[in-house]
C-alpha cells in the first residue's frame, strides 16, 4: 500500500505519541476511512489540518516546517482561481493544463526558471 509523504509525517507522529489512526482521526474531527485515503494520496489535506496536527502534537518550528512541506508534497490536484485573469493568461493556464501530462521534466524546470527569472526582476 502507497502513502504520501504526509502519511510518512502523521504515522511518526501517532508512534511517537503512542497513538492509534483512530486516536488522530478523532483530533482531526474525521472518520478513519478519511484520514486513511489522505495518508494514501486519495484526497488532499484539509486546510485545517495544519493546525490542529501542530497543535495536538505541540511541534516546534522545525516540524512545523517539515509538516507543511509534507502537506505540499502530498497534493494530489489543484485549484487555480480564473475570475479576474486577463484572456491572455486564462489561456495560458489552459494551455499548460491540456500539455501537462506530455511535458519533461527538462521543459518543466525550464518553465519553472522562466517564473523564478520573471519574480527576480
Amino acid at each position: 500500500m502507497g502513502y504520501t509523504r504526509f502519511g510518512e509525517f502523521v504515522r511518526i507522529l501517532r508512534i511517537r505519541n503512542h497513538e492509534l489512526m483512530g486516536d488522530m482521526a478523532e483530533v482531526l474531527g474525521v472518520k478513519i476511512p478519511f484520514l486513511s485515503a489522505v495518508e494514501n494520496g486519495k484526497k488532499n489535506v484539509p486546510a485545517s489540518w495544519m493546525k490542529k496536527i501542530v497543535d495536538h502534537y505541540n511541534l516546534d518550528k522545525t516540524e512545523q516546517e517539515e509538516l507543511k512541506n509534507a502537506i505540499e508534497e502530498s497534493r494530489t490536484q489543484y485549484k487555480i482561481n480564473v475570475e479576474n485573469v486577463s484572456n491572455c493568461k486564462r489561456k495560458a493556464i489552459m494551455q499548460f493544463a491540456r500539455s501537462f501530462d506530455d511535458i519533461s521534466d527538462e521543459t518543466a524546470l525550464k518553465i519553472i526558471e522562466l517564473l523564478n527569472k520573471e519574480e527576480d526582476d
